[in-house]
């Protein structure tokens, strides 16, 4: 075989190579989606056998809860009519875990589940110690006189006598440890014992004391495998479909998520929505901007202006009123009619007028802002933090001298921050298969296309510069033979005879 036959033969197979090549890369273009889209979908979906169903029963994610409290500087002046005056404590932080039992799977495509909290103490990673002592407000003290305010005088006076002979008094001093899990309370007592119900809890009292080692009731919530479109939206909680503690049905609403997972393949017209047992509602977050967290690519997402909106400033709010200033929302008839408020840290975003009224208040949208950043792929959460405040509504109740000329003012009592992100072998695990093997299949298509067409182009290039090898060789060939024929005549011209006249002629020249 001579070489331009070889020469053929391999940049035919070459040709057929770039063929095969081109198609698989076309046909990759047409089916990876698909196939991306299945894979995502087997493993976000609420089942065993999928790829999240783990990380969902118990997350691996370490989560943190940093607790930020308000001392007050001067209870004595504020008792006489002045500015209150707070000095931020803390962070004092606890790791937090969660597990989920009881899990069982319901023949409509759901699975109801509790999901079970606890809190250890993280020293080093906190400005203080459970031991600290802090100045705050007399919660079940103010509250009850708040209840009272519209009472016959003559309760308010046995109520004045009740505080006396139990010590209480405005404003307590008391430990971290014993704010956040409970401390006993001779109040508590009598108040259970008269007017029993009123109080949700029997023994000790704590503003986190009904969150460690229980659970935030019964969610049964949609896995996704029947009905996709519904995944994870939550069903009913506590066996409700809806809540009673607002004035509105659509305040009383149960939408979203439980809050852990969302639907996969986001885009930014894409609200987070979940249900919040803290809260008492439904919250909805907006898009605000694409980034990435350790190469993951994540849509981040935030607390809208309206979240806390009173009533006049946003009319879907109106049924969480009665309201104050905007930006505060009213968690009274949630939390045993005290009249508390959540709102944002240090009142961000909220009404001026809030942060203005108590002195050592600095909002700022940096340290006081909340977000989520989410895999859009997928939904699931890579690094989050919720930043949310509690205060309460204080005032003087004439009749109940333990609240002397206390202003009007919601003061805040506490604010924290719940954060995590997701890292180590989870974080690792989910980049390799929900991200780099997405990520190589996509480029692997446009490469095969590419080399295939470039191996295609090797056969007709060759084909080409063959045909124009034979044309020079003809052409070439043929321009000889004409060089020839005119060497030939040339000669024979030589041989023949001249006529005599022109030989002569020659000869005389």
């Amino acid at each position: 075989m001579g070489s331009r036959s070889r020469a053929r033969w391999a940049a035919a197979g070459l040709g057929f190579t770039g063929l095969l090549c081109a198609v698989l890369g076309a046909v990759m273009i047409v089916v990876v989606p698909t196939l991306i889209k299945q894979q995502v979908l087997k493993n976000v979906r609420i089942d065993p056998n999928s790829l999240s169903f783990n990380m969902w029963k118990e997350i691996p994610v370490p989560f943190y809860l940093s607790v930020y409290f308000f001392d007050v500087v001067n209870p004595d002046a504020v008792l006489l009519g002045q500015k209150p005056q707070v000095r931020e404590r803390g962070p004092y932080v606890y790791r937090e875990f969660r597990h989920k039992s009881n899990i069982t799977f319901n023949d409509n495509d759901t699975v109801s589940f509790l999901e079970y909290r606890s809190f250890q103490f993280q020293p080093d990673k906190s400005h203080g110690l459970e031991s600290d002592y802090i100045v705050m407000p007399n919660i079940l003290v103010l509250a009850a006189a708040m209840m009272m305010e519209d009472k016959p005088m003559s309760l308010k006076l046995i109520m004045t006598l009740a505080f006396s002979t139990l010590g209480e008094r405005a404003f307590m001093n008391r430990t971290i440890g014993e704010i956040m899990w409970g401390y006993e309370d001779p109040l508590i007592h009598l108040i259970n014992k008269y007017l029993p119900n009123m109080l949700p809890f029997k023994g000790k009292f704590g503003l986190f004391a009904e969150l460690n080692n229980s659970d935030s009731g019964i969610f049964t919530v949609f896995t996704g495998v029947k009905d996709f479109s519904r995944i994870h939206l939550v069903d009913k909680w506590n066996g409700l479909s809806k809540v009673n503690f607002w004035h509105s049905d659509q305040c009383n609403m149960i939408n979203g998520t439980s809050g852990q997972m969302w639907a996969p393949f986001m885009t930014p017209e894409t609200s987070l929505e979940f249900y919040s047992p803290e809260a008492c509602r439904s919250m909805k977050l907006i898009y605000k901007e694409s980034g990435t967290f350790q190469g993951i690519p994540t849509y981040r997402f935030v607390a809208p202006s309206t979240l806390f909106a009173n009533g006049s400033v946003y009319p879907p709010n109106e049924g969480f009123c009665p309201c104050l200033e905007s930006g505060i929302q009213n968690v009274s008839t949630c939390r045993f009619n005290a009249p508390l408020f959540l709102s944002h840290p240090h009142f961000y975003n909220a009404d001026p007028m809030l942060a203005e009224a108590v002195l050592g208040l600095h909002p700022n949208q940096e340290e006081h802002s909340l977000f989520l950043d989410i895999h859009p792929v997928t939904g699931i959460p890579m690094n989050c933090s919720v930043k949310l405040q509690l205060s309460l509504y204080i005032k003087a109740i004439k009749g109940i001298g333990q609240t002397g000329k206390i202003q009007p003012v919601v003061l805040p009592l506490v604010w924290f921050e719940e954060s995590g992100a997701m890292e180590g072998k989870p974080l690792k695990t989910f980049y390799t298969q929900l991200v780099l093997m997405p990520n190589v299949l996509h480029y692997a298509q446009y490469v095969l296309l590419a080399l295939g067409c470039i191996l295609l182009l090797i056969p007709i290039i060759h084909q080409l510069r063959s045909q124009e090898k034979c044309y020079l060789f003809w052409s070439s060939s043929k321009k000889g033979s004409k060089d020839k024929e005119a060497i030939q005549a040339y000669s024979e011209s030589l041989m023949t005879p001249a006529p005599k006249g022109t030989v002569l002629q020659e000869a005389r020249l």
